[in-house]
């Protein structure tokens, strides 16, 4: 009888269940926040641009337009949690980003059913002149600017123009960190005052439009996931 053999097999039968079930908890918690095929949870909450679904991502098309910016926000609210999404910017005139805990303000514009969208926002944008950016930082959309300080916002070649790059991002308490494509970029706090009165708030997909705009310029999502914390 070949015992050693019988033994080896048991051990990897072992060592491949347990790597099953190691996978399995790692991505325990997780929850697609995008199907791929359509926008069900997500709700457009400013601007003109359009979004659209195609070939498995939300696709965010500026026009020339008065309008500032657009958000298109998920109808949920989350407050902490890690969250994950890949996206691509095919125009480096084009700036954009991604609002954590964002809420609408007031609003008077007549017709307008939500105001102006206030929160902190992961920057996603190209140098113009194809050199580094800030993409990954942390700013305050509708507070007081920048929330990542001056002395961190180092500029970085991380974000590459017209391909997918991965963020990474992880807010608990004031505290956010952000990665990009698997580089730390930035660990910063809210301040106290703007995280007490607004711990939690909506995902949202920002992109602005552009007043002078010689053809549409357009940013993708993809792969859009969240796990609370």
């Amino acid at each position: 009888m070949h015992y050693p053999s019988i033994r080896i097999k048991l051990l990897s039968t072992l060592i491949c269940a347990f790597l099953f079930c190691f996978q399995l908890n790692a991505e325990e918690g997780w929850v697609s926040l995008f199907d791929g095929e359509s926008m069900d949870g997500w709700v457009q909450m400013n601007g003109t641009v359009t979004y659209a679904v195609e070939e498995g991502s939300i696709v965010g098309t500026s026009l020339r337009g008065d309008s500032p910016m657009s958000f298109l926000c998920t109808e949920k609210q989350y407050s902490d949690f890690e969250l994950e999404f890949e996206v691509k910017l095919f125009d480096k005139e084009l700036n954009s980003g991604v609002q954590i805990r964002s809420l609408p303000k007031e609003t008077k514009r007549k017709g307008a059913k939500y105001g102006p969208i206030a929160g902190p926002q992961i920057e996603i944008t190209a140098n113009k002149n194809g050199g580094p950016t800030p993409s990954g930082y942390v700013y305050g959309q509708g507070w007081d600017g920048w929330i990542t300080s001056k002395e961190a916002r180092v500029p970085h070649r991380h974000f590459r123009l017209g391909e997918w790059n991965r963020y990474r991002v992880v807010a608990k308490g004031p505290k956010i960190v952000s990665y990009l494509n698997g580089v730390l970029i930035t660990e910063t706090m809210v301040p106290s005052d703007r995280h007490t009165t607004q711990p939690k708030g909506h995902i949202g997909l920002q992109v602005h439009s552009l007043k002078e705009a010689p053809r549409p310029f357009r940013v993708a999502w993809k792969n859009i996931r969240i796990k609370e914390l």
